[in-house]
């Protein structure tokens, strides 16, 4: 899997290597412009084959001495190149200054000053560079950084831009303004352009944590990681959820040896969720997989059921006698499950109907009850997350073996606290991120929880953490359809009951999901999602 770096990991890296002696800064530095240069003549072939015209903004740390290297490199390629600089060049860090130095020799710079610098709708160039900041900015751009980003994008970006398309953005490391551990926008409200969008962004060695959260994906356009010679010597790093290598064939002697999952369905009228799940357990690779329902929805189940078994569970006794068969090693709960949210069941309601509406909650919460004292591995979707938020008792019942799956929604619900500071906008950094938030809300739970999105982020309670990002080349955006999350529910599960721990379950659940969703492509309904999953093992060579 790839590893995903902080902006403080980063550089701890770089600078073990240079205090070992196995490489000098300007080295790295070199490479890392070169690797940009190289990176804009992949991407744009036509680039290479005559000068062009290029502006590298250069800001006052080791960032804008890349910014020097590739002007330089540019420059020998027989380009038109200005450059610009943010900042006193004496108060520039070593390594930058020589590259400083060494592009004075080959043309001039310029100080980057919003009444000085050309208006990009009068001006063309081909290539715009940000070597401003890099990984390290830690504070709102202000003053003539912020002017002139606003300008960029307010005349860079805009109508002209759109009819042209000759003009190529390209960020190193990070766009400015981007929060590199957090993917949020680091602005002052009255800044709000002032940030660099890039078509292409070239970072070095590992790409970082802000690549893959929140706006970053948006912002950053294509991502190409360049190998500067460096080695990762640092602990906790989050990982990018990769193919899975936990799918190997087992030994198949029976149907129990891929275990029995127990998924619950709801009241009559909502039973499609927990169907959905169901299939998606069995298709995963779940040797049986058994609905419990309701008396009131018994048969409106069994009308759609073939492979699925079906088990009626009207309230916690019988639950409790199906839970006696210790074969059964996996449940999931919550998928149409019959639990309201706070002020969902209405006074105006005829009496009788708000009774059944009140009869159906006591009997899911009851359910949830038995599931959480078994203390077998366990997913908790949609209402049972629910009647978590609505139920102390519920909540503490929560043990290591289970998997919350909440989308934002009801993650405030089930952690207003938490959610309020991923909320809050970002004025410093590094900003608080959805992976914080969600190592948080692990720890809190003692239950793995997967916080769903393009950038999906799973994290145990002990930190351990894995980021699926459905972004770039895995971008699947018609995965946001109604009972696509359901159907990861029961992927899940079925891992589970296969004998997956719950963070390989839901990590390697949520890669499968996003796999499925890009095999089958536009057009998807939920559905689709567990008839793909075959199509994805084959893929895999299982």
């Amino acid at each position: 899997m790839t590893e995903l770096l902080t902006s403080a990991q980063m550089r701890a890296i770089e600078q073990a290597a240079i205090a070992s002696g196995s490489v000098t800064g300007l080295t790295l530095m070199e490479r890392a412009g070169q690797g940009v240069v190289d990176a804009i003549l992949d991407e744009w072939p036509e680039l290479a084959l005559s000068s062009y015209k290029a502006v590298v903004l250069c800001g006052p740390g080791n960032n804008g001495g890349d910014g020097f290297v590739i002007a330089r490199l540019l420059k020998q390629r027989g380009w038109g190149v200005e450059v610009f600089l943010y900042g006193d060049p004496e108060n520039l860090p070593p390594d930058a200054r020589v590259n400083y130095q060494r592009w004075g020799g080959m043309g001039e710079v310029q100080a980057l000053k919003s009444e000085t610098f050309p208006q990009f709708h009068k001006c063309h160039f081909d290539v715009i560079c940000d070597a401003l900041f890099g990984t390290g900015l830690a504070r709102p751009v202000q003053g003539d950084v912020a002017n002139v980003l606003k300008r960029m994008r307010l005349g860079g970006w805009s109508y002209e831009r759109s009819l042209r398309q000759t003009e190529h953005y390209v960020a190193v490391d990070i766009p400015t303004s981007i929060c590199a551990d957090s993917g949020q926008l680091i602005l002052e409200k009255e800044n709000a352009l002032a940030h660099f969008r890039a078509d292409l962004t070239v970072t070095f060695h590992a790409p970082k944590l802000g690549h893959f959260l929140a706006d970053g994906p948006d912002i950053v356009g294509k991502l190409v990681v360049k190998d500067i010679g460096l080695k990762s010597r640092v602990r906790d790093v989050v990982t990018l959820n990769g193919c899975p290598d936990d799918l190997a064939k087992e030994a198949y002697f029976h149907k129990y040896t891929h275990g029995h999952a127990l998924i619950l369905s709801g009241p009559s009228g909502k039973t499609g969720a927990a169907r959905l799940a169901a299939r998606a357990a069995l298709r995963v690779g779940a040797g049986l997989v058994t609905l419990g329902t309701a008396h009131e929805a018994l048969f409106e189940n069994a009308a759609h059921l073939t492979a699925i078994m079906l088990t009626e569970i009207d309230g916690a006794e019988a639950l409790s006698e199906t839970l006696k068969d210790k074969r059964i090693n996996a449940f999931c709960a919550g998928p149409g499950f019959g639990v309201e949210r706070a002020g969902a069941v209405r006074p105006s309601l005829f009496a009788a109907k708000r009774h059944k509406r009140i009869g159906r909650q006591r009997r899911a919460r009851a359910l949830l009850s038995v599931l959480l004292a078994a203390k077998r591995p366990t997913v908790l979707d949609a209402d049972a997350l629910t009647a978590l938020s609505q139920d102390e008792g519920l909540f503490a019942a929560l043990h290591p073996g289970c998997v919350l799956t909440p989308h934002a929604g009801e993650f405030k619900r089930l952690f207003p606290d938490i959610a309020a500071k991923l909320g809050a906008p970002a004025t410093t950094g590094p900003a608080y991120s959805k992976l914080d938030a969600t190592r948080e809300a692990a720890k809190r739970a003692g239950s793995v929880v997967l916080f769903k999105g393009p950038d999906t982020v799973i994290a145990s309670p002990d930190g351990h953490a894995t980021v699926n990002a459905a972004v770039y080349e895995r971008a699947a955006p018609w995965l946001a359809t109604a009972g696509s999350g359901d159907v990861l529910a029961g992927i899940i599960t079925g891992l589970l009951a296969r004998g997956h721990s719950p963070h390989q379950a839901a990590e390697t659940g949520a890669w499968l999901h996003t796999e499925a969703a890009r095999s089958f492509g536009p057009g998807l309904i939920a559905e689709d999602l567990p008839e793909e999953l075959p199509k994805v093992f084959r893929q895999l060579g299982l």
